[in-house]
């Protein structure tokens, strides 16, 4: 049973039923270190610009950026990686523990290093990124123990949905995906999915799949034109069917997005959402906001075109600040009145 949205109150209803809903991720998680500072002045050493360092700060980023979205919404994020056992890995747990976010689904090994994407941020403009991270699938023995780790948290908690985040950084293998869907369908819980070219065609029979324009191109096998909507739509529906996926919702960046109907009997119907205009200053962790509200909808049965309006409205805040910062529930939901009113 879908929800319909007809009023501000259905909207009111909607964004404080998130508070009741437990939201599991499953994905890569990293720390997003960054590096403040001015810039006046060329190095003599080479033609680069001389950051001068006014301040520093970790933050949670990958799939945890998508826990902190999940939060700072009202609802229970449960967040099940693997990190390395290494400093990194201590930042990340600290990061957590200080966000009061739950730590029971974070799997150490020594096999692997903490992902840490380093940000030079030099007069508000991102200077040089410099990524510290093993791309490598983990071993056998790691993903059978994050298996049953995520089997283990399905038996104690009440999951409303499900998020697999893909970074393509190895935690979400062939064999994890497949074993952790199949989890989730057990215990009768949808599965919003974040994909990455790697795995493109592994997440089958999943309630919604979100790529970005660009994933979409490499993870399609038949070319399309992507300035052409009409055969965008074409792929869209094509992928749909490849992955037997309940819904398809496909970011477009600055053209909105497209999102196919959860209705069986309309399985060739696709709606397009325009962006909203914005002062685009970054737009580092827009898809993870995206996906967090996406799946707080799928758990409550919103219907598709309110979905789509949310995510894509959500993911247009987050791009207004430097940095990847999760969204300010007052302000979305500020927003989130004023495109009901556009629409009535």
């Amino acid at each position: 049973m879908s929800l319909n949205i007809t009023n501000k109150e259905d909207i009111h209803a909607l964004l404080s039923g998130f508070g009741k809903l437990r939201v599991m991720i499953v994905g890569d998680v990293m720390v997003d270190a960054y590096v403040f500072g001015n810039v006046d002045r060329i190095s003599p050493e080479a033609p680069v610009p001389v950051v001068a360092v006014k301040d520093r700060a970790n933050r949670l980023g990958g799939a945890a950026n998508v826990a902190l979205n999940i939060h700072a919404l009202g609802a229970e994020p449960l967040m099940v990686t693997v990190i390395g056992n290494d400093r990194m890995g201590e930042e990340f747990i600290h990061l957590l523990e200080q966000r009061k976010l739950p730590t029971e689904g974070i799997i150490r090994s020594k096999e692997r290093i903490t992902t840490t994407k380093f940000r030079i941020i030099g007069n508000k403009v991102q200077m040089l990124r410099v990524d510290d991270e093993t791309l490598e699938d983990i071993s056998g023995a790691v993903e059978q123990a994050l298996i049953e780790r995520v089997a283990s948290l399905l038996q104690s908690n009440k999951i409303d949905v499900m998020i697999l985040q893909d970074y393509n950084k190895g935690v979400l293998t062939e064999e994890v995906i497949k074993r952790v869907i199949a989890l989730a369908k057990q215990h009768h819980i949808p599965v919003a999915v974040d994909p990455k070219k790697k795995h493109f065609m592994a997440y089958q029979g999943v309630d919604l799949f979100k790529p970005n324009l660009k994933e979409l191109k490499e993870g399609v096998a038949t070319a399309f034109d992507s300035s052409d909507m009409e055969s965008v739509k074409k792929a869209v529906l094509e992928l749909r069917n490849s992955l037997d996926a309940k819904q398809v919702m496909v970011t477009l960046s600055e053209r909105g997005v497209l999102i196919t109907d959860q209705n069986p009997k309309n399985s060739d119907t696709i709606h397009h959402v325009s962006a909203h205009l914005r002062r685009i200053a970054d737009v580092s962790g827009a898809g993870d906001t995206v996906v967090s509200v996406a799946s707080l909808c799928l758990a409550q049965q919103v219907d598709t075109v309110w979905l789509a309006e949310l995510s894509n409205l959500a993911g247009g805040l987050v791009c207004e600040h430097i940095g990847v910062v999760p969204l300010d529930k007052n302000n979305f939901i500020t927003e989130a009145f004023k495109v009901f009113e556009n629409h009535h």
